[in-house]
């Protein structure tokens, strides 16, 4: 049976607020860590009202701390947002508290919108590849944990605590590229399905057919992240992914809003044209009872040769949500 991850926003709904789903996010944690799961990831975003989830290298010490089981890591660290050393510093620490339990997973993009961008990045002059210097940093990054060249100006430095390696090193993508890159390193590789515009299958086949070994690994590991909601029945599931749906059509026009309660949801009045939108989106959201499921995720990651799945689920009733990871797992 193919092993079974979760990727959590951390999503803000009408009916909470922002603290109260990071407490949501620690409640999941412990729940699925009895239930067998392999890792627990957090993403990061920010200066978004519907996401509670801009520090995930804070909530990872949390999680791994309140948990025995599950690997506990980023989905991802946006690296153009951070500066390697400290990336490689703060994933040393969690690394030496929780020892083969952490996870490093990179992402290239900044999480938000591009104002938001410079303000964390705090630069005024781009770099010579049009502003994205995301390989570069890579690059420093995994010098880092390796060593630097000779008569590199940061071979001096020692990053600390010494004497500890950095976690397993993921990329994460929705398109060629990371997969690519993933596996011209020898690194792990998550496709982000859930949003990706494209099908999964050519990145995570590609990832394969092209992996190099090197110190980071030995054979290639795919994650495919989906986005899922199991009830007892496919009528419940569907009634319960009305939220994710009509949260999906908003984002989809820059409406960056808390995840809708389900009475909201069930009573928004879709036009014929909305409706047909949410219809074109059904491939990346995953709906049934576990007997509609189970045939369906088992076969979609045979068919694009994932290691494991990782699991998003957007319901706001946390009764519901925590029922949904349990019905995968069984």
């Amino acid at each position: 049976m193919i092993p079974l991850s979760v990727l959590d926003l951390s999503f803000v709904s009408s009916d909470s607020t922002p603290a109260q789903a990071l407490h949501d996010t620690l409640a999941l944690a412990r729940h699925v860590d009895t239930l067998g799961y392999r890792r627990y990831w957090l993403a990061e975003h920010h200066a978004l009202p519907n996401v509670a989830s801009p520090a995930p290298e804070i909530m990872i010490g949390q999680i791994a701390a309140a948990t025995r089981t599950l690997r506990v890591g980023s989905g991802g660290i946006m690296l153009p947002n951070h500066a390697p050393l400290m990336v490689a510093e703060r994933f040393r620490v969690l690394e030496a508290l929780f020892p083969d339990r952490i996870d490093l997973g990179i992402g290239r993009a900044p999480g938000t919108d591009g104002v938001t961008a410079r303000a964390l990045r705090r630069r005024e002059a781009p770099s010579g590849n049009g502003g994205d210097d995301f390989l570069d940093r890579l690059q420093e990054l995994l010098f880092w944990d390796g060593g630097f060249p000779e008569g590199h100006p940061f071979g001096q430095i020692q990053a600390t605590p010494a004497g500890v390696a950095l976690p397993p090193l993921f990329l994460l993508g929705s398109s060629d590229y990371s997969a690519q890159l993933a596996a011209q390193i020898g690194a792990g590789f998550a496709f982000a399905q859930h949003f990706s515009g494209i099908p999964a299958e050519g990145p995570m086949r590609a990832y394969r057919q092209m992996f190099k070994p090197s110190r980071l690994g030995a054979e290639p590991h795919a994650i495919l992240a989906v986005a899922a909601i199991c009830a007892e029945t496919d009528a419940e599931a569907e009634r319960l992914a009305s939220s994710a749906r009509l949260s999906t059509l908003r984002r989809e026009r820059g409406e960056y809003r808390p995840l809708p309660s389900l009475a909201e949801a069930l009573e928004y009045p879709y036009s014929p044209s909305e409706q047909a939108r949410i219809e074109r989106g059904r491939d990346r959201l995953h709906v049934g009872s576990p007997a509609t499921l189970r045939p369906h995720l088992t076969a979609l990651a045979e068919s694009v040769q994932a290691d494991e799945l990782m699991i998003v689920t957007a319901i706001p009733d946390q009764t519901a949500r925590h029922d949904s990871y349990r019905l995968l797992a069984a």
